[in-house]
């Protein structure tokens, strides 16, 4: 006897979106549809044989979200809100991919009495590095420091800020932006955004990291009280740092996002020869012992059934489509707020999306393979 395909909307048919598509529809254990406001983003995913759906208006909107198993979310994060909302309503699953914290925050009033999940945060950062950081955190008997690290880079970078456009560019100007949460000497708190640069190399090659805003989800809630020191910095190629600090304090920019938006769109190519980076250390007490733990991954982009997919692609829509899934294994909660710390490592990294993030570049093409 074969089990029914769920039914899922995915929200969004820009890059990522077009990615958990093609994922999602290859597994063939759901029934995909894409909504999108613009029809003529709807083309591409048309073309892998996917329904599709324009959502002009909330009652469009609504009609995609209703009698859904879940709904998959990958519009900018002033949606995140709103959607999630309309999905608690529902009774429908949530899933999204926002860095943004009081939507995160909101979204977690919404799930109170939920009888679905709503589950924000599902990407690479904030997502995958906030499992990673609870696993290792998991591995003392006391928590000294977990400092975690992740670049969404170009592997041929060019320019004075060594940096291509491979994501939302509202998203990473709302990293650069906005506070930043940490926990500093015991207790929660916030950082201001770009600060704390460091510098540090990784199989040879050199990076800078600095504070930016959302990259924790909800870990410094889940480790207040027991860690002394937990930090998450975006990685990038050295001097970027110094050029932001120009852009956005000496020139005043990160008080008119709106233009900061269009001089990167302008000046900034975007690129899909990129490579994610991700290093994420602790240490603390064992057994009586000061230890140390790690972990790192670097992850490329690939070719999928005939569709090139970025390392951003791959490792945001693997994130998404693996809460996705567990969730539908019934190894995750069935209601309520589910954070990325709820997810064991292991569970992660052995789902058929997940997987991604356990790939070596050399091994890409047979990962890719579902």
């Amino acid at each position: 006897m074969t089990t029914p395909r769920r039914s899922i909307t995915i929200l969004g048919a820009g890059h990522i979106g077009f990615a958990m598509a093609l994922l999602l529809s290859r597994s063939g254990d759901y029934e995909v549809l894409v909504a999108d406001r613009d029809p003529l983003r709807l083309h591409a995913v048309a073309a892998l044989g996917v329904a599709t759906c324009t959502t002009g208006d909330d009652a469009e909107l609504q009609r995609a979200i209703e009698g859904r198993f879940a709904v998959l979310n990958a519009l900018p994060f002033h949606c995140a809100v709103g959607v999630a909302t309309l999905c608690a309503r529902a009774g429908v699953h949530y899933f999204d991919l926002t860095e943004d914290v009081p939507s995160t925050q909101a979204i977690r009033a919404l799930a109170q009495g939920a009888r679905s999940v709503l589950m924000p945060q599902c990407g690479l950062a904030p997502g995958f590095i906030g499992i990673v950081g609870n696993d290792l955190a998991r591995r003392f008997d006391e928590l000294h420091s977990l400092r975690m690290r992740v670049g969404a880079l170009p592997r041929y970078p060019q320019g004075a800020l060594r940096y291509n456009l491979t994501w939302s560019t509202e998203g990473l100007i709302n990293e650069y932006c906005n506070p930043c949460e940490a926990i500093v000497d015991g207790a929660k708190t916030t950082v201001a955004a770009l600060d704390g640069l460091e510098t540090f190399a990784l199989d040879g090659v050199e990076y800078e990291a600095f504070n930016t805003s959302g990259g924790l989800g909800t870990l410094t809630e889940t480790l207040a009280g027991r860690a002394r020191q937990v930090d998450y910095k975006s990685i990038r190629y050295p001097g970027h740092c110094a050029i932001l600090k120009l852009l956005l304090n000496d020139l005043r920019l990160r008080e008119r996002r709106d233009l900061l938006k269009e001089i990167f769109e302008a000046a900034i190519p975007t690129t899909e020869q990129d490579v994610i980076v991700v290093f994420a250390s602790s240490t603390g007490v064992q057994g009586g012992r000061l230890v140390q733990e790690s972990h790192s991954s670097r992850i490329l982009g690939c070719e999928v059934d005939g569709h090139r997919l970025s390392a951003i692609q791959r490792t945001t829509a693997a994130g998404i489509c693996a809460a996705l899934d567990l969730v539908a294994q019934g190894k995750l909660p069935q209601q309520g707020f589910v954070g990325q710390e709820q997810v064991a490592l292991t569970d992660f990294l052995a789902n058929r999306f997940g997987s991604v993030y356990a790939t070596q570049p050399e091994t890409c093409a047979e990962a890719c393979a579902v």
